[in-house]
């Protein structure tokens, strides 16, 4: 529906204020306006949405599967489409597949598939997320160890190429293994650069901010922890304003009192955000699939290799919402900021994601009231109906 109609019977979270009795304007695949229920010019299709909640779309920065497939496993524009298809029904309105650690040949032909679902206009793609393989060994995580390697001329060229195919890139380093003069010609070139799977101390890690490394990976997860004398990587990125966070809100990547101290200590602008690091499993029955040939395994909500580590997360972003609102006790308006403006904020692109503002993608959710996804909308189309 490209409209001009309008959405009421809801209360509307703009991202800053609540509206009761108010309607959103869609026109366009864009926000118009949010105005009083009684000024809704006429002529304006009306959708009653029935009670509940109406929120901007949630933004996900790490999506490395969904709908039974994994972007690694094939990376394509098709893929793309399924994975953006499985997490809609979760709320998610833009993502970034996320390409794990993988060979050169793998990595071009993720790039490949982004400018083509670009030019496609694939509803749901924002852009990719190449987590690796500039990576540190000690911290690999579920990364294939024999694929990690130092960041080269030719790979720094590479991505600064593959920007201009894309929207958005974002690209996770070590900085151990990627030079500060690396991360500023990167993002001097546009690129998104945010550090993970380090082991590097705080000095290393606030040398790489100032560089221009912008944001910090899956927060606590494969990085050097705070210690007495070392802060490490998180301590840097909690000290450091202008990092911000990803957060895998599970309750088994993160303890939440580990979550509540973050959120108390974490110094601004740079906010905590969330994310997903989903996996092939979401919107799925599925207990296993296989990363760069080894097998991973769902169960009680984790997903695992055969040694016990964590690989990614059985984790949807509503259900993120709601462990971080019912269970750390963030209000709900912070917590759907969470989802949504912070990480769209992170990637430069809260001015159209993240928000209704006039201009605004008209991306939304409609939540009830017990926080279950009821509808989505993607650039003014309704992708997303739950059954009665």
């Amino acid at each position: 529906m490209s409209g001009p109609f309008a959405i009421r019977g809801a209360t509307i979270f703009d991202s800053e204020v609540w509206h009761e009795d108010a309607a959103l304007i869609i026109r366009d695949g864009t926000i118009e306006a949010v105005v009083a229920r009684g000024k809704v010019p006429a002529g304006t299709e009306i959708i009653d949405a029935g009670g509940g909640l109406l929120a901007p779309g949630f933004v996900d920065v790490q999506v490395n599967g969904g709908g039974g497939v994994m972007f690694n496993d094939r990376p394509d524009a098709e893929t793309i489409r399924t994975i953006c298809r499985a997490h809609a029904p979760f709320g998610t309105t833009a993502l970034l597949p996320t390409l794990i650690t993988d060979t050169p040949e793998i990595t071009a032909q993720a790039i490949a598939a982004g400018a083509e679902a670009t030019g496609r206009k694939i509803p749901g793609f924002l852009g990719l997320h190449l987590e690796g393989p500039h990576l540190s060994i000690a911290r690999k995580g579920a990364h294939d160890p024999a694929l990690i390697r130092p960041m080269s001329e030719a790979d720094a060229a590479a991505l600064i190429a593959a920007r201009v195919r894309l929207p958005v890139l974002l690209t996770t380093v070590a900085p151990e293994t990627v030079a500060a003069w690396q991360i500023a010609n990167l993002t001097a070139g546009g690129v998104v650069v945010s550090l993970g799977h380090s082991d590097a101390g705080y000095a290393l890690a606030a040398t790489a901010a100032e560089a221009g490394a912008s944001m910090v990976t899956h927060l606590f997860n494969a990085m050097s922890q705070i210690g007495n004398r070392e802060p490490g990587l998180v301590g840097a990125a909690l000290d450091a304003g202008a990092l911000s966070c990803g957060l895998i809100a599970d309750g088994i990547h993160v303890d939440p009192a580990t979550i509540g101290i973050a959120l108390r200590a974490k110094k601004g602008p740079g906010k905590i955000f969330l994310v997903t690091d989903a996996m092939a499993t979401i919107g799925t029955d599925m207990t296993s699939f296989t990363l760069n040939g080894r097998t991973i395994r769902r169960e009680n909500g984790r997903l695992t290799l055969e040694d016990g580590t964590l690989a990614g997360a059985d984790l949807d972003m509503i259900s993120a919402v709601r462990f971080m609102h019912r269970e750390i006790g963030v209000e709900l308006g912070e917590a759907l900021r969470m989802a949504s403006l912070y990480p769209a904020q992170s990637i430069g692109q809260g001015n159209r994601h993240g928000r209704f503002s006039p201009g605004a993608a008209a991306n939304i959710v409609h939540l009830s009231d017990g926080l279950d996804v009821r509808g989505v909308w993607i650039e003014g189309d309704k992708v997303f109906e739950a059954a009665p």
